[in-house]
């Protein structure tokens, strides 16, 4: 009975393997979509172009302007509101349209991730593609990516009536929502798929990964900040800023608390300080991989971790004493997400694929 049994379950285990990669395969499809959309969003700020659309018109909106009075009708709701009047008054149609695009293919991709993700899901689970437990997990997403597009309005609105810019708040939050969107689609994509055998360095290693994908979602908050304050266009100077370690002025504002969302100093303060943390746990993780378990998968991805954080840390020292050109922020953007890409797999890695995924496999 059991030796009839055994070819039956064996056919069984390969044929879940097989059904289970195109959804890990269309995952990482979404986030290299995701991965875009947070580059042409970082293009979008740098650009100061995210107000250029003045109105939330989410299936229409799909649509550009066709002819010269709907491109004449976009640019006079444009000069309605503060940023205009303030700071661009007397700009050009041709102008506006190179702030519009950059808006409307953030607007654009928006859209389609949204598409990329809800048709084939809904493919997958009408086929019986989807092993149960993994449904809730990306109706998860799904429910997360609908929020983030109100999230999205909410932060372009506090810019239409009383200020000039968005609120670096919001824009923080819109930002880190993204990145957490990124991240929980690798995290499923990544317990999709095979796993070495190489056992943890050790029972903390999984708490240790975690912690470095947590620090690096808030470096990236941080990040969000001071692209709101544009507080990388001053303390152009590293590793001292404002001459000093720990500068005066990083507590001025009262409440106390405001400071560490609206004071310039003590907001890029903070970003230099996350840095250096996130550097420091990281290197920390993969001297103790590298002793505990030496020349395993999971020493190695934690030393290419390191690799990468030093790497992105250059990338945010150049961007800071260039005084913020854009090819070189985009740059550091990308390499934040590389970075979160990266560490997210190595977590994902160390705590091992779904109880359903394809079993482990040894590595040479």
């Amino acid at each position: 009975m059991t030796l009839a049994m055994a070819p039956t379950g064996l056919s069984r285990s390969v044929n879940a393997t097989r059904s289970l990669r195109p959804v890990r395969l269309w995952l990482y499809a979404v986030a290299l979509v995701l991965f875009a959309l947070v580059l042409v969003g970082g293009a979008t700020r740098l650009t100061e172009s995210g107000l250029s659309i003045t109105e939330w018109k989410p299936i229409h909106g799909v649509v550009p302007p066709l002819s010269a009075a709907e491109w004449q009708e976009e640019f006079e709701l444009y000069q309605r509101i503060p940023q205009y009047t303030e700071l661009n008054e007397g700009m050009s149609l041709d102008g506006f349209k190179t702030i519009y695009w950059w808006e409307w293919t953030h607007r654009f991709l928006a859209r389609f991730v949204g598409v990329v993700f809800a048709v084939p899901l809904l493919l997958f689970w009408l086929t019986g593609r989807l092993p149960s437990p993994l449904k809730p997990r990306l109706l998860g997403i799904l429910a997360l990516g609908a929020v983030q597009g109100g999230i999205g309005w909410w932060m372009v609105a506090s810019g239409l009536s009383a200020r000039t810019d968005v609120s670096q708040y919001r824009l923080a939050v819109h930002l880190t929502t993204a990145c957490i969107i990124f991240a929980s689609t690798l995290w499923v994509a990544r317990g999709l798929a095979r796993h070495s055998d190489d056992p943890p360095p050790s029972v903390g290693s999984a708490w240790a990964a975690g912690a470095i994908v947590v620090l690096a979602l808030c470096q990236i908050y941080l990040g969000g900040l001071v692209a709101g304050l544009n507080a990388g266009m001053t303390f152009n100077t590293w590793p001292l800023m404002d001459g000093q370690i720990v500068p005066r002025g990083l507590l001025t504002m009262a409440p106390a608390w405001r400071n560490f969302f609206e004071n310039v100093m003590t907001v890029q303060f903070m970003h230099r300080a996350s840095a250096y943390l996130l550097l420091a746990v990281v290197a920390l993780h993969a001297a103790a991989s590298w002793v505990l378990a030496p020349r395993t998968t999971h020493a190695r991805r934690a030393a290419v971790l390191l690799a990468l954080v030093v790497c992105q840390a250059a990338l945010g020292i150049t961007t800071l004493l260039l005084a913020v050109p854009i090819g070189w922020a985009l740059l550091h953007q990308a390499g934040a997400l590389v970075v979160l890409a990266f560490a997210v797999a190595h977590a994902r890695g160390v705590v091992g694929p779904y109880r359903f995924a394809p079993t482990r496999y040894a590595e040479a």
